[in-house]
């Protein structure tokens, strides 16, 4: 059989509102708030331009079960000008637009198959043969049992392709739904496997490809990096796979070295000059600056200012920047030696260290608990933890020097 080449996304997250985001000027939040849907058109113009045999798209096409009435319109767009040029559209919702949701209705055009909530199998006639699809959309929020126990095993020579939206078991990055074994998915005998749910790219495994794209566009600084979706070109021998990244907005980590600097107009110009080369291959970002090679002398010129007019001067000065660059947060690397720290800071830096997810549960449970802010508030990881940690030493660092 000849091979087929299709485009394969995930998690567009249409109309995501970016809560937390504090302190843009107007234009940027606004290039913020449209950044999903600049990174959807991305997606289009790259399928009307290289023509693929068919679109994958598994699930969480938006934010809310709402569905955003302007994050709609954009995607009916988007499937017309499939539509125009003859591309199908093969698609499944996810956990965040389930079925269940209350929303103004769009019709899409007929290039487009959506799954309904029970698996089925769909068949598309192709160039090079027929490929058939399996999968199914989310008819409620949360889909805690395993369903690929019902995705049939691949019965001919045709391409086989599942469409899932969900979670390898054991994995807790994201909320655990759909839960799957790579085991099982091999058991069936497809030729690939497109995945949605996980917010980072993934190949776990190669013969056949079980991949999960990532989103389009980072929303949050714990998704940081370039985003995007796959373009795939399968055969029965081959699978190669075309990362084409979207990203409109991109969040990161970015390291200033301050080994050396003792006066602050350095160090503005340190930032500068990193920043300026980080954007001219990311563009427009939201980073979170750290500043690494600290010693005591330079720790102490940070440690002196309040971390507010900090954060205020760096981002006035890197105002005039060719791209908009916003600094979400600021962090100081540990100082090598600690002998400047009190023993009472020393030692709440150690136990804050020691402490596990459970401790820092039980600790933040009354704000989890609460009925406003607990929508806001990211779950409690390891990735969480470690921020919180390193946050917290960091305060104490600074207020609980020798002598304070």
């Amino acid at each position: 059989m000849e091979s087929i080449r299709f485009i394969h996304t995930a998690d567009l997250h249409l109309g995501s509102p970016f809560i937390g985001m504090r302190d843009l000027q107007k234009e940027q939040w606004q290039k913020l708030k449209d950044s999903t849907l600049e990174a959807f058109d991305r997606l289009i113009n790259y399928a009307l331009k290289t023509k693929p045999d068919f679109v994958l798209i598994v699930g969480d096409i938006y934010d809310g079960e709402d569905r955003n009435i302007r994050a709609q319109a954009r995607f009916q767009k988007g499937m017309q000008q499939l539509a125009n040029q003859k591309i199908p559209v093969i698609m499944c919702y996810g956990n965040h637009d389930h079925l269940s949701g209350n929303w103004t209705r769009f019709e899409l055009p007929e290039n487009v198959h959506a799954f309904d909530d029970t698996v089925s199998q769909f068949k598309l006639a192709t160039a090079s043969g027929p490929v058939t699809f399996t999968g199914f959309s989310y008819g409620k929020r949360h889909i805690s049992e395993s369903m690929v126990k019902q995705y049939p095993v691949a019965q001919n020579q045709e391409y086989h392709i599942g469409l899932l939206h969900g979670s390898l078991e054991g994995d807790s990055t994201h909320a655990v739904y759909a839960p799957f074994k790579k085991e099982q998915l091999l058991s069936k005998q497809y030729d690939y496997w497109a995945l949605g749910h996980i917010h980072k790219r993934q190949e776990l495994a190669n013969e056949p490809a079980i991949v999960y794209p990532g989103n389009i566009q980072g929303r949050h600084r714990k998704e940081t990096g370039v985003k995007g979706f796959y373009e795939v070109t399968l055969s029965k021998a081959t699978t190669q796979l075309a990362f084409i990244p979207t990203s409109v907005v991109q969040f990161d980590r970015v390291a200033v070295s301050a080994k050396g600097i003792v006066h602050m107009n350095e160090l503005i110009e340190a930032c500068q000059d990193k920043l300026s080369l980080f954007t001219q291959g990311a563009g427009a970002a939201i980073i979170e600056l750290v500043f690494t090679e600290l010693d005591q002398e330079s720790f102490q010129l940070l440690a002196e200012i309040p971390e507010s007019e900090l954060l205020e001067m760096l981002r006035e000065s890197i105002a005039e920047m060719e791209w908009f660059v916003w600094i979400q947060t600021i962090q100081l690397q540990p100082v090598e030696q600690d002998s400047e720290l009190s023993p009472i800071g020393a030692t709440l830096i150690e136990t804050i260290e020691s402490w596990e997810i459970d401790n820092w549960k039980a600790i933040l449970k009354d704000l989890y608990r609460h009925p406003k802010s607990s929508r806001f508030l990211e779950a409690v990881d390891d990735q969480t933890v470690g921020e919180l940690q390193l946050a917290t030493a960091q305060k104490i660092r600074r207020r609980m020097q020798a002598g304070e």
